[in-house]
């Protein structure tokens, strides 16, 4: 027996976007059902047969999804809101997107991120429907490559316990009233797996890698000796990732044939854990030692250093050189990225190469290092010509960081003074209406930065439809009634991407798309280098927007933490500097924008939480770190400039104390996905500065009714100050349509109105 190769999980969205672009052509009905299953079907089967060529011993099958894997197993389990009227069998196409998109009479499902990474799931409800298995998708999955391509796949599943922890609509006493509902149908797709002669099943319990209740434990351990007892000769690889597992002692005795642990971000802690407790003789060895989520070569002599010391806890044969994680979160191949600098092209990795860098390890580990020795080499010269290049020694920027961080960065007066010299300039209404910053990007907008990135178009020619853009919807905004206007950043591709090609250090790809959710793809930005102003990047398409109106116009950037956490970046030095490095070149863009005039400027962090590490004892560095980068990047305006800050996609409750410490003088955090969960916090904290708990979900296509959002209003105010109290859309309108945006905006208006007739008595 020799050591197998395997990954975690492929991206799916093909290498030219071939799966968002079918599923968007399907949403707007220019294809039909039958068309689109069998386009989604080759686009697996492709992913396979590349797996297979490369030479991946064991090959993930069901890690394909038609929109995300955690709503794949909700309705699998016939796990539909109540409020989609689901009668029982299937979930349909219409209905299985209706929850993830909304329809016209039910608004979507939350949205929330996938533990730290930049991937979204949609949050089950559990919401007293009683759970039924409408068809075992893992078993389609392994038939399908079986018979097709001769694969014996490795089905993946999402583990019970993980999906009730990220699921909503059950109080925390109900947990284990879940498990137990939810343990025969888990059971029954391993029964027929184990019939079908599927060997082994991969069943992913990332919650495993956060603390557990010892009454948490004692349901894993019966959960688990359920499942084995049901399926005795089917094997189980009980799989964590994305940081090291805890109660690893207790991790080890359950009755599963194997565990998957990962050896790149959680390397410190796995290995403390192998080094006390050491391994189990009767278990396989899932070691994720190729970097799932980053985009950098590995250095390959490290990882055969680090599996040779596994191999002193667990023999070859019992060991598997896994990805880290899913390659979800990495682009598809690096192959046709050729106009990147050789030294930044040769040291990356993407999904294709981090399959051939697994089936390289496997091999040094069976044949011995001298077999792969000129493979090897070339990998270690990559890594070395990179980290000597000029970009990545900067001592003018390292030099300049160093110095604006001797002292602690805070804003001249505290916020009450700041509020009432604000006050007294701005004179705004009470509850002032706002959006988030973007606006429709049409077809047409499209077209014409194509037009003027290949040269077709003039940069005069560009700048006047950008020109042109502004002026339609600076109108729009004066008359659909908005107090403080954006200027919309129609020439933004992407609000990270937008700085990044304007800011030193950076680097763009080709074709590097990655999903964030649903078919929407982001193409991030790689901080390779070390992080530079060059010269102001948004003063002038800002300051045009308010020479066209009297209503102040609020200036508009991406934040330091957001542009690092949405990148691909550098991992030759701490997270926390190229934090510190961004909010220097930010500030810098921050006092230009004052400099013209621009006296509201909006910082957006709504990456901030998504990059909380998942242990608790590393939080509170993090969260320091964070909001020193946020406060230096806009300490150094003047009272009367208004800061203002964006957060989404998150919880927020456990760090409340954290965002008041940003010191903004306005932040608006999306509230509607949720429905509103996220005013319970501030029942139970008092916030002091301004705040604007998003009325309405953009990422629905729905318009939704003055009704909706008067009620939401009504309920943060009876926690909220309304004098301290914006009112906004959840997050930007970039991809929604002009008229439903339109649509939205009036309502949202007519429903501040009823608002301030309400509350115009309490201030």
């Amino acid at each position: 027996m020799t050591t197998k190769s395997s990954v975690l999980g492929y991206p799916r969205i093909g290498a030219n976007r071939e799966w968002k672009k079918a599923l968007e052509e399907f949403w707007s009905g220019k294809l039909e059902e039958g068309t689109f299953e069998s386009r989604l079907r080759e686009l697996r089967l492709q992913h396979l047969r590349k797996q297979q060529a490369k030479g991946i011993d064991i090959i993930p099958v069901n890690d394909f999804s038609y929109y995300d894997q955690v709503l794949d197993t909700a309705t699998m389990f016939g796990l539909v809101p109540k409020r989609f009227a689901y009668d029982g069998g299937p979930v349909s196409l219409p209905l299985y997107y209706g929850i993830a998109r909304g329809t016209k009479e039910a608004t979507a499902s939350e949205m929330t991120k996938w533990f730290n990474t930049n991937y979204h799931y949609i949050v089950p409800e559990l919401d007293g429907g009683e759970p039924a298995l409408t068809e075992n998708k893992p078993l389609q999955a392994y038939r399908e490559a079986k018979e097709a391509l001769g694969i014996e796949g490795r089905p993946v599943l999402i583990g019970p316990l993980t999906f009730v922890k990220l699921s909503k609509g059950y109080k925390a006493d109900e947990a284990g009233a879940w498990l137990d509902r939810l343990l025969p149908l888990y059971v029954q797709i391993l029964v027929e797996l184990e019939a079908e002669g599927v060997k082994w099943v991969q069943i992913d319990e990332p919650i495993l890698v956060n603390g557990l209740s010892a009454d948490e434990l004692g349901r894993l351990h019966a959960v688990y000796e359920k499942l084995v007892a049901a399926a005795p000769s089917l094997n189980i690889l009980l799989q964590t990732y994305f940081e090291s597992a805890e109660h690893y002692g207790e991790l080890v005795k359950l009755p599963v044939q194997g565990i998957g642990l990962d050896f790149v971000h959680g390397l410190e802690g796995s290995m403390k854990a192998l080094r006390e407790h050491g391994f189990p003789q009767d278990k396989v060895l899932g070691a994720g030692v190729i970097d799932g989520r980053g985009i950098w070569k590995a250095s390959l002599r490290e990882r055969l250093t680090l599996l040779n010391e596994l191999q002193t806890y667990v023999s070859a044969d019992r060991l598997i050189i896994q990805s880290s994680c899913s390659l979800l979160h990495v682009p598809v191949t690096a192959s046709v990225e050729d106009r990147l600098l050789p030294e930044l092209r040769d040291a990356l990795a993407f999904a294709d190469e981090k399959l051939d860098e697994l089936v390289l390890l496997a091999k040094a580990v069976n044949e011995g290092e001298a077999a792969v020795k000129e493979q090897l080499d070339q990998a270690e010269q990559a890594l070395q010509a990179l980290g000597q290049s000029r970009d990545r020694n900067r001592g003018d920027v390292q030099k300049a960081v160093a110095a604006i961080l001797a002292q602690e960065p805070a804003r001249q007066q505290p916020f009450a003074k700041r509020y009432e010299a604000q006050q007294e300039k701005w004179r705004l209404p009470l509850l002032p209406t706002t959006t988030i910053g973007s606006f429709p990007q049409s077809a047409e907008v499209r077209k014409a930065r194509q037009l003027w990135r290949k040269g077709e178009w003039s940069e005069e020619q560009y700048a006047s439809f950008i020109r042109e853009q502004i002026d339609t919807w600076v109108g729009l905004q004066e008359d659909i009634g908005i107090d403080v206007l954006v200027h919309g950043e129609f020439e933004r591709t992407d609000m990270v991407e937008f700085f990044g090609e304007k800011l030193e250090g950076f680097a763009f790809t080709s074709f590097g798309w990655v999903q964030s959710y649903g078919s929407r793809c982001v193409k991030p930005p790689i901080i390779y280098g070390d992080v530079a102003f060059d010269q102001p990047m948004t003063t002038v398409e800002t300051a045009y927007a308010q020479s066209k109106t009297n209503r102040p116009v609020k200036g508009m950037l991406t934040g330091p933490v957001t542009i690092m956490n949405w990148s691909f970046v550098r991992d030759d030095i701490p997270r926390e500097q190229i934090a510190y490095q961004l909010a220097y070149a930010l500030r810098q863009e921050v006092e230009a924008l004052e400099k013209a005039g621009i006296g509201l400027i909006q910082v957006d962090e709504p990456a901030v939480r998504e990059g909380l590490p998942l242990k608790k004892e590393d939080q509170a560095a993090y969260l320091d770190w964070a909001v020193k980068a946020f406060r230096l990047t806009t300490c150094t305006v003047q009272d009367t400039t208004q800061i203002h800050t964006h957060m989404c996609y998150c919880e927020f409750h456990d760090m409340i104390d954290s965002i008041e410490a940003m010191d903004a003088d306005v932040i608006s955090i999306e509230t509607s996905r949720s429905h509103g969960e996220l005013i319970h916090s501030f029942e139970e904290n008092t916030y002091r500065l301004g705040i604007g708990l998003g009325v309405y979900d953009i990422h629905s296509p729905r318009v939704p009714q003055v009704e909706e959002m008067t009620a939401m209003i009504d309920r943060a105010l009876r926690v909220l100050d309304p004098k301290l109290f914006w009112i906004n859309p959840d997050c930007g309108l970039k991809t929604r349509g002009t008229e439903e945006t339109v649509a939205a905006l009036r309502n949202m208006v007519e429903a501040t109105k009823l608002a301030r007739s309400k509350h115009a008595v309490y201030v």
